[in-house]
């Protein structure tokens, strides 16, 4: 058992040090969850004949990426390998090819989004509808982990949930748990928090905090698992940041009941809460370009999907036993703890036999990093996860060939960024050098057309997309304002592409060396920052501004390195300007980024009140009104 449950735990819990764990929790449900042997394949549950149909879906997918990357090659063969390839031709080619395919390959996904969502629908992408005469049997427990987050924002945005769930059928089937992870300090406001508003909630709300944060968002999950897993069918993994309707949460564990065989159904969340002026333009941006690469994704992926760790439904016996996680042998970033759990989590469970489905949803949301070095330090611990799955790609006995490749394709992600630099470097360096001519060596006319075509494509199908449905359209402000606001995407995007591009280098590179990232608590609330501090975190991208002008005049090509080393120079004003809330009001009073409302805004009821303690910070989303 637990160190207690309801009140008696709490009035337990006030004489014990705030480095002991407090909880409010129901009795235990203990489910084994063994630990995987990554090196012997477990037994399937089922064997299931091959899907000719999915796997020809993939091949198309490849082959709409493989053939404009293949007459790329012919092109670019024919202009600077007449004479014969010489090494850095070679390198210059390599580099160019791959990278052309990477662009092509999401090309290929969103087109084939736009269609399915332009003129199938969407039928196969979203969850189906839950019917009166299918009630709910099982029941579903609400994971809430968190770790040193605005607790009062976390408390808001279950209040959203709960309520919703009391608006539909089987809704009494659904219990909270909030798990947190919380150094002491911050876990005792917590505890006053929890106890204060308790009592509010129209179903259980449970709460524990672990005296030690071991295995981080993994062991956090694996714990609550072990503990109380035996008495729950599904969990609702949720981050502290989540928010997803009564509605589709139901319609998730409905659509769990009907299919044995699934294991895992994931959400694809979209960005909501922005209030700096860089979250409104992520928010405008996942809301209008997603959807159609969403679906593209889910139409190929068929029952082989991918976890993403939060908006999601999970198998509670499938997931204990398909996912418990080692701690991997040796040192980072290859060692230890598994970091990036979610994905290979999937991948476990497709090992097993499980399906993992993906699915759209209009009411699952996150929130979004509210400025640029946020966002770079969220992709910092990513870039270590994922980069610690490529030795496993050949460990794990018994994967499913797609789950290889998209464990592979996450990584490979943060290898492209490096692959950009190196390949201006190769072009400047060569020209500079007098090995050819930089107009010589760079792509035809034709072939740069094609290549701002694969860029910029997804965007105009997502505007078409967009403009098909009245409603859509009116929800982006109108055709104008969308219009505008993709015009403002795309310089934005031009201006920091260079700087991801070199942010990303220097991660991957200082990961590889054995720099850890930082796994702690995320910043979810920024306002502004100094231009000092600003110059100071981008100093290495104005050092290759500089370096890459410097090297640009000399090989003559500065005309066209001007946007990189723009965007290069304008990094810290771009960080500082775009982390202002000010700037992210004055946005949406003129219409910028416009996007609809959230689902909640329309409902008739209004999230609970809260008596804010001195001091504290009230959550970004607490009223209809607000």
């Amino acid at each position: 058992m637990g160190n207690g449950s309801g009140p008696a735990a709490s009035a337990a819990a006030e004489d014990k040090p705030l480095a002991r764990a407090f909880e409010s929790v129901p009795a235990e449900a203990p489910i084994a969850m063994p630990e995987q042997d990554f090196r012997a394949r477990p037994p399937l549950i089922a064997r299931r004949p091959l899907n000719i149909d999915i796997w020809a879906r993939r091949l198309l997918v490849v082959a709409l990426a493989m053939l404009p990357a293949a007459m790329a090659a012919h092109e670019m063969r024919r202009s600077i390998g007449l004479d014969g390839i010489s090494a850095m031709e070679g390198v210059y080619l390599a580099l160019f090819i791959s990278l052309f395919a990477w662009i092509a390959f999401g090309f290929a996904t969103a087109t084939i989004g736009f269609l399915l969502l332009t003129l199938g629908g969407g039928r196969s992408v979203t969850p189906r509808a839950l019917h009166a005469s299918e009630p709910l049997r099982g029941r579903t427990a609400i994971l809430l982990p968190v770790c040193n987050e605005d607790f009062l924002g976390v408390l808001g945005r279950l209040s959203i949930m709960e309520r919703s769930l009391a608006q539909v059928m089987g809704g009494e089937r659904f219990e909270f748990f909030i798990l947190s992870d919380s150094n002491a300090e911050n876990g005792e406001s917590e505890r006053r928090a929890y106890q204060e508003m308790r009592g509010s909630f129209s179903r259980p709300v449970h709460y524990r905090r672990r005296a030690l944060n071991i295995g981080r968002k993994p062991g956090n999950i694996a714990e609550w698992v072990r503990r109380f897993g035996g008495g729950y069918d599904y969990m609702v993994v949720l981050d502290a940041d989540s928010v997803m309707s009564g509605q589709t949460m139901a319609r998730l564990a409905s659509d769990m009941e009907r299919h044995p065989h699934v294991g895992l159904i994931q959400t694809v969340p979209t960005v909501m809460g922005a209030a700096t002026l860089f979250a409104r333009w992520q928010q405008f941006a996942s809301r209008l370009f997603g959807p159609i690469s969403a679906a593209g994704m889910i139409w190929w992926a068929g029952s082989e999907g991918m976890f993403w760790g939060h908006n999601a439904i999970v198998r509670v016996r499938a997931f204990a036993e398909s996912c418990g996680l080692p701690e991997l042998p040796g040192r980072a970033p290859f060692g230890g703890h598994i970091l990036s759990h979610d994905m290979l989590e999937a991948a476990l469970l497709r090992r097993r036999g499980w399906d993992v489905h993906m699915v759209t949803a209009d009411d699952s949301f996150e929130e979004f990093p509210p400025s640029m070095p946020d966002l770079f330090t969220r992709d910092r611990r990513w870039c270590q996860g994922n980069i610690q799955h490529v030795p496993l790609l050949v460990k794990i006995a018994g994967l499913h060939p797609v789950s290889r490749f998209q464990l592979l394709v996450g990584a490979s992600a943060y290898c492209t960024s490096p692959m950009w630099l190196a390949l201006i470097l190769v072009v400047l360096g060569g020209a500079a050098s007098g090995l050819w001519p930089a107009a010589a060596i760079l792509p035809s006319g034709g072939l740069l057309a094609v290549t701002a075509v694969l860029l910029f494509g997804p965007k105009i199908l997502a505007i078409l997309w967009a403009m098909a449905d009245p409603a859509r359209r009116i929800g982006f402000g109108g055709a104008a304002r969308m219009t505008r606001g993709v015009m403002a995407d795309i310089l934005l995007s031009i201006l920091m592409a260079p700087v991801a591009m070199l942010t990303q280098t220097i991660n991957l590179v200082t990961i590889l060396m054995g720099k850890k990232a930082s796994w702690n608590g995320q910043t979810r609330d920024r306002d502004g920052m100094a231009i000092g501090s600003a110059i100071w975190l981008f100093k290495w991208h104005i050092l290759l501004g500089i370096g890459l002008t410097l090297l640009a005049i000399e090989a003559g090509a500065l005309g066209w390195t001007l946007p990189v080393v723009i965007g290069l120079f304008a990094a810290p004003l771009l960080a500082a300007i775009t982390a202002r809330k000010d700037l992210g009001r004055r946005a949406e009073e003129r219409g910028l980024f416009q996007v609809a409302d959230p689902w909640w805004r329309t409902q008739s009821y209004r999230p609970l009140r809260f008596r804010w303690p001195t001091g504290a910070r009230r959550p970004a989303i607490v009223a209809n009104d607000e």
